[in-house]
């Protein structure tokens, strides 16, 4: 048996509790592991007084297995009658019989049967237990880049304002979407099946997208005014969509009063503990920070870097959310740059912000592994970006084959706690990526990844635009101006996509059961089952054999661009093609 390849500990992803009375266990080891059982019981069952640690266990097989990689995972849900357990595992592979704990593999001769032996659940405190906001897993979000969006019909004139057109854009043009256009487009992202509206940042600042906050407090004025924020959250909750505001923490702008204030006064300054300087006087606040002068963005000079381990600033923030939360009654907040702040302010945050607004949705923007932050105390999920990444290349990339698809979904799926897949931030593009019809420009291939997006737990995103396939290149190229005038085929498009947010809408399944994901019998081909719903994606350049399911919900084949639910003439899935059924 390869025992270097076992790996357990009792710690989030590997041992968590699921709610006050399920326990998650999982155990990784070689593929060639043939059965797995788990030890497991009270701590106490034998007793402590006068050192009597006598203790059995119950011993349990885990037949529920996953190959990732060149691993297996073993998971198994168990429910401790005293909300505390002590645990084991033994491991068989042909006649070898080796067992685990805390002192790694050993054989059975090894193997002492003490307390230091085994791992430890010591109590599964429900304050402890991670839980995002039940209603996140039912929500389909709409991302927006307001000045790209829509410009309200009586909003005024307004001068330096490049004319609304479809084509390359840059950072330093203004195209005058604003609030009360999205006020104004309530009812066709309704119309579309959106239940969450994410805005990114929409307060004072001096450049277009508005990561350089120079006021938290005040909406910029080329988006609006305060009130225009507050009504576009009523209107959107009237239509039962939910409203994300971007919350710029990690950094400021150049022009923030308090940055302004270190600027111009050094050490002196209340506000010096606020950023991390470490010269003065400060000759240069724009060009690059390589040279250490003071910590920002990126090295970026214009937006200097918050302190988040300074207990004021900490306080600033907080209440800055506080505000957010009683003012305008909104939904959830975004954290840019969210793997940069201090998990302090992260802990405080949402101990302040849930006595106000207990179901607020907290995300990170994190393109990585989270689980430090998704412990339960910090953020509620994060960007799913691992998933996009595993998805998009699959179908850019046509040597990739479904087996390497399906590894990276399970690997997605098993990164965190269970209860957080359904609250997990899925998206295939957003203001930071290529648009994704520029990465795969085929209708077949997009739609294939849209369908994954609203197939999969998570509570998924789209971009602005993407319904309509919107082309548009890394930053800033995909932060083009919204299409109000779409063509025949981005109308087609249109239709294919509400269609899919229809059918996660209306069906249960596809928000809340577990997914099986499969390798199909041909090269890049695949299933996910969700309870009795199957989704069968076609990503080869051959026909498919597929069963036929009891009831079709939904089709796309080549060279059609129709959502229908009828019966198929036969059970052969073409090329590029989509089949969820009922099975």
């Amino acid at each position: 048996m390869n025992t270097a390849a076992i790996f357990h500990s009792s710690t989030i992803p590997w041992s968590y509790p699921i709610n006050e009375n399920q326990l998650m266990i999982r155990i990784q080891t070689d593929v060639d592991v043939e059965k797995v059982f788990l030890r497991w019981g009270d701590p106490f069952e034998g007793g402590i007084l006068g050192g009597n640690w006598d203790w059995t266990g119950t011993k349990t097989e885990i037949t529920h297995t996953q190959q990732i990689g060149t691993i297996l995972l073993w998971s198994i849900i168990i429910e401790p009658p005293y909300k505390r357990c002590r645990y084991q595992f033994e491991l068989h592979q042909g006649n070898e019989i080796w067992h685990y704990g805390e002192k790694g593999a050993c054989t059975v001769a090894q193997f002492e049967n003490k307390e230091v032996a085994s791992f430890y659940q010591p109590w599964m405190n429900k304050a402890d237990i991670p839980t995002p906001p039940s209603w996140v897993g039912d929500t389909v979000w709409y991302q927006i880049f307001p000045d790209r969006f829509f410009r309200g019909t009586a909003s005024p004139q307004e001068q330096g304002l490049t004319p609304w057109q479809q084509g390359e854009v840059t950072n330093d043009q203004r195209y005058g979407g604003n609030l009360p256009g999205i006020t104004e487009k309530l009812d066709y992202l309704q119309d579309l099946g959106i239940s969450g509206l994410y805005l990114n940042p929409i307060f004072s600042a001096a450049s277009m997208h508005k990561y350089d906050t120079t006021d938290y407090y005040t909406v910029d004025p080329h988006f609006g005014t305060n009130k225009d924020l507050a009504t576009l959250v009523q209107e959107a909750h009237k239509r039962n969509i939910k409203v994300m505001l971007d919350g710029v923490f990690n950094h400021c702008g150049p022009y923030f009063a308090p940055w302004l204030d270190v600027v111009q006064k050094g050490p002196q300054s209340p506000y010096w503990g606020w950023f991390m300087v470490h010269t003065w006087p400060l000759e240069d606040t724009w060009g690059s920070t390589k040279d250490g002068r003071y910590y920002s963005f990126a090295f970026h000079g214009g937006m200097p870097k918050f302190n988040t381990n300074n207990p004021q600033v900490i306080d600033y923030l907080c209440d800055l959310c506080i505000h957010w939360v009683k003012e305008y009654k909104i939904d959830g907040i975004r954290f840019d740059v969210g793997n940069e702040v201090s998990h302090r302010f992260l802990k405080a945050v949402r101990q302040r912000v849930h006595q106000i607004s207990p179901d607020i949705y907290l995300i990170g923007e994190i393109w990585h592994n989270s689980v430090p932050w998704l412990l339960g105390d910090e953020y509620d999920s994060v960007m799913n970006y691992p998933l996009r990444t595993a998805v998009t290349e699959f179908f850019y990339d046509t040597t990739k084959t479904s087996r390497q698809l399906v590894w990276d979904i399970r690997r997605c799926l098993t990164m965190y706690c269970t209860q957080h897949n359904p609250a997990m931030f899925n998206l295939l593009d957003s203001h930071d990526t290529e648009r994704l019809w520029n990465r795969t420009p085929n209708p077949d291939t997009f739609l294939q990844q849209l369908a994954l997006l609203f197939t999969l737990p998570g509570s998924p995103c789209i971009y602005y635009g993407t319904e309509l396939a919107l082309p548009g290149g890394h930053d800033p190229d995909c932060r083009r101006c919204m299409e109000w005038n779409p063509s025949p085929t981005q109308q087609e498009m249109y239709k294919e996509i509400q269609a899919l947010i229809a059918l996660r809408n209306t069906n249960p399944e596809l928000r809340t059961a577990e997914a099986d994901i499969q390798e199909g019998d041909t090269d890049r081909c695949f299933t996910i089952t969700r309870e009795n719903i199957k989704i069968w994606i076609n990503a080869s350049e051959t026909q498919w054999s597929i069963p036929l399911p009891k009831e079709i919900l939904y089709h796309h084949g080549k060279n059609s661009h129709t959502f229908r639910s009828c019966t198929m003439e036969k059970s052969e899935l073409e090329p590029g093609g989509i089949l969820i059924g009922r099975i």
